[in-house]
C-alpha cells in the first residue's frame, strides 16, 4: 500500500494501474506466496489482484482515486504518506480505521457474507482489469477516430442530452468554436452553448483554453471537450475564472456521458462508438 502511494506521490497527474504495478515489483518485490498461482485459476498470479485489493482502504479514506485503469494520489493521501513515512503499518492502521469509519456513513449496511478472502480479492482483481481492459478498448478506438467524426461524436451526445444542436464546423481552417447548440428549436434561448472540440493526443494548455475563452460572449457557456485530457494549469484556471461560465470535458467524462445517455443517442450516431453492457458476478466485497 505504501508503495503504490509513493509511486503515485512523483507522479501527480497519476498512472495506469498496468504501470503503478509494474513499478511496485521492483519496489516492493513479491514474495514466493504471491509469485503462487491461485489454486482454481491456473496462470494467474496472486501478486497484482492483492495489491489491487490493498488499495480498497486507500481509496475508501479519500488516498487514491482509481478511474478507468487511471489511479492517482490526492492530497490527503499525499499528506498521510508524509506523516507516515517511516511507518508502513501505522499507514495501514489509519488506512484501516478510515474505512471502517467510511463502512459506518454508508446509509445502508453493507452485507456481510462468508465470501473468502482468496474469492474476495480475485472478484475485485478480475472486475477491476476487465473495466481496465474495456476502457483501453474504448479509448483506443476514438484515438483512431478521425477528428470530424469526434466532432460529431460529441453533437450526438449533446443531442441526446436534450440541447439542440444549432451548428456544426464543416471541415476547413478552425475557427476555435466547433459546435453550436441550444436549450431551445429555434437558438433563441439563453444561454448559447458554444463547444470546442480537440482530438489529439496532447493535453490541451491554458493558452488553449484562453484562446477559446475569448470566443465567448456574455450570454455564452463554454464546454471544452479534449480526448488528451487538459494540463493541471488548464484545469485550475477553468475552476478559478469568475467571468465566463466554462466546463472541461476529457475523454473519461465523455465516456461517462456517453454511457448514461446511449439509449437517446439517434441510432445511426451509435454507430461511431457502439458500446454493449456486460455483466459480471457481484459478490460483496465491500469494494
Amino acid at each position: 500500500m505504501a508503495g503504490v502511494m509513493k509511486i503515485l506521490s512523483s507522479r501527480p497527474e497519476g498512472l495506469p494501474a498496468k504501470d503503478v504495478l509494474l513499478q511496485l515489483r521492483n519496489l516492493v518485490p513479491p514474495t514466493a506466496f504471491e509469485l503462487s498461482e491461485y489454486p482454481n485459476r491456473p496462470g494467474v498470479i496472486r501478486y497484482d489482484k492483492i495489491v489491487r485489493f490493498a488499495t480498497i482502504g486507500p481509496v475508501k479514506a479519500g488516498w487514491l482515486v482509481k478511474t478507468k485503469g487511471q489511479w492517482s494520489i490526492t492530497e490527503a493521501g499525499t499528506a498521510a504518506l508524509a506523516q507516515y513515512a517511516n511507518d508502513p503499518e501505522g499507514l495501514m492502521r489509519q488506512a484501516g480505521r478510515l474505512y471502517r469509519q467510511w463502512k459506518k456513513d454508508q446509509p445502508e449496511p453493507l452485507e456481510e457474507t462468508e465470501t473468502s478472502v482468496d474469492e474476495a480479492i480475485d472478484v475485485v482483481g478480475t472486475l477491476e482489469e476487465a473495466e481496465e481492459g474495456a476502457f483501453a478498448e474504448i479509448k483506443s478506438h476514438v484515438d483512431d477516430m478521425a477528428p470530424y467524426d469526434f466532432q460529431d461524436l460529441v453533437a450526438a451526445l449533446l443531442s441526446a442530452m436534450g440541447y439542440r444542436v444549432q451548428w456544426v464546423a464543416p471541415p476547413g481552417p478552425d475557427q476555435g468554436v466547433d459546435i453550436i447548440a441550444s436549450t431551445d428549436a429555434l437558438g433563441l434561448s439563453k444561454p448559447r452553448v458554444k463547444v470546442q472540440v480537440k482530438h489529439r493526443a496532447a493535453t490541451a494548455s491554458v493558452s488553449d483554453l484562453r484562446e477559446f475563452m475569448a470566443l465567448l460572449g456574455e450570454s455564452d457557456v463554454g464546454i471544452f471537450v479534449s480526448s488528451g485530457g487538459f494540463t493541471r494549469d488548464a484545469q485550475i484556471e477553468a475552476r478559478t475564472h469568475e467571468t465566463r461560465t466554462l466546463t472541461l470535458l476529457d475523454l473519461e467524462g465523455f465516456l461517462d456521458l456517453w454511457i448514461e445517455n446511449y439509449a437517446n443517442v439517434d441510432e445511426d450516431k451509435k454507430r461511431l462508438l457502439p458500446l454493449k453492457p456486460v455483466h459480471y458476478l457481484a459478490l460483496p466485497t465491500e469494494a
